[in-house]
């Protein structure tokens, strides 16, 4: 192996700042780019800048003296998040996504790979639970769901232009829900595997076993681990590929059988509340012929091994929250003469 100099944007989200120590632990020279720092995971580039790439001269910074970038910058989370903030996703997604492009270009940049979502397959591909899996070309007709999908779809076809107009080396996967631990568990931009981590292990911690589930926690989705996600990234990086490819683990599941899974590893049972709340489509699931096909691999690693390893760290992130709040000093008591005066 031949090491390079890589750009990875997004470096202070769950995959980029995996990536990042994937690939210097593979002997390439790093630079990361977020607008923030990683929150939990240590990251190990050899350079690291905080730039938003929503400004031009950002991006044409972070590319300079480049060989490959991959594109992963994206202001996103799971469907609470993503469903109500429409314009502040498709206008800052597209600029950080076009400048990214544009620079890479202009430094001169030997391959981009952009990451891409399952966002954007039309919403009448995905009106069942039974869904069939989704392949490549079932992008089109489009409809994509929200505007997040709509910016990913669009800036695949600004990648495809840029290398036949610029020659531009390019590569575009489609990730499917990828999940694992040293990611968002909290706040709101969490995905189904940590907000249901993160709901069972403070039942497990409290002894008030009841969660809730927006829906009725029959909509289906396949999840890829984050180890198997990076070996995809890594492979197709690799590859002569261009066109859009699916990166997903094949395995359906819905939503209440992810919580009761779960639940089993935690050792604890649940008492499932549903309510009103966003659930997306009603079923996703990724086609991987195209994927084994290029590759010759796809991903492998089973959703009960991946769950436990995320449900363990999660369930420590939830015990020294509860610690912390315990330790908070309790505010100070006031003395009767500072009690206001009674009329």
């Amino acid at each position: 192996m031949v090491p390079k100099k890589i750009l990875v944007t997004g470096a202070g989200g769950f995959i980029g700042s995996h990536l990042v120590n994937r690939l210097v632990e593979e002997g390439h020279y790093v630079r990361g780019v977020d607008i923030k720092k990683s929150e939990f995971l240590p990251c190990f580039a050899q350079e690291s800048l905080l730039l938003d790439l929503r400004r031009p001269e950002n991006a044409m910074k972070a590319a300079e003296g480049m060989d490959e970038v991959y594109a992963l910058a994206a202001d996103m989370g799971g469907m609470g998040f993503i469903s109500n903030h429409h314009s502040e996703i498709l206008y800052g997604n597209t600029m950080i996504d076009f400048h990214t492009i544009e620079a890479a270009r202009a430094q001169g940049v030997g391959k981009i790979l952009y990451a891409s979502s399952a966002c954007i397959y039309p919403n009448y591909k995905q009106t069942e639970t039974e869904v069939t899996p989704l392949k490549e070309d079932d992008a089109y007709p489009a409809d994509p769901q929200d505007a997040y999908g709509w910016e990913k779809l669009t800036t695949e076809k600004l990648l495809h232009h840029y290398r036949l107009d610029y020659g531009l080396e390019t590569s575009c996967v489609r990730f499917h829900n990828i999940y694992g631990p040293e990611g968002t568990w909290d706040g709101g931009r969490e995905k189904a595997p940590a907000a249901l981590s993160r709901k069972i292990a403070n039942a497990a911690l409290s002894g008030d076993h009841r969660i809730e589930i927006w829906g009725d926690g029959e909509q289906t989705r396949s999840f890829c681990y984050i180890d198997d996600c990076l070996e995809g990234l890594v492979r197709l990086m690799a590859s002569k590929h261009h066109e859009p490819i699916n990166l997903g683990n094949a395995r359906l599941i819905s939503i209440n059988a992810l919580a009761e899974l779960i639940a089993d590893i935690a050792g604890v049972s649940i008492d499932v509340k549903h309510i009103e709340g966003p659930e997306g489509v009603r079923g996703r699931n990724s086609d991987n012929s195209l994927l084994r096909e290029v590759l010759g691999w796809e991903p492998r690693i089973k959703l009960e091994e991946g769950l436990a390893k995320t449900y363990a760290w999660i369930h420590t992130q939830v015990q020294m929250r509860t610690a912390k709040a315990l330790l908070q000093p309790l505010p100070p008591r006031q003395s009767k003469s500072a009690e206001p005066a009674r009329i």
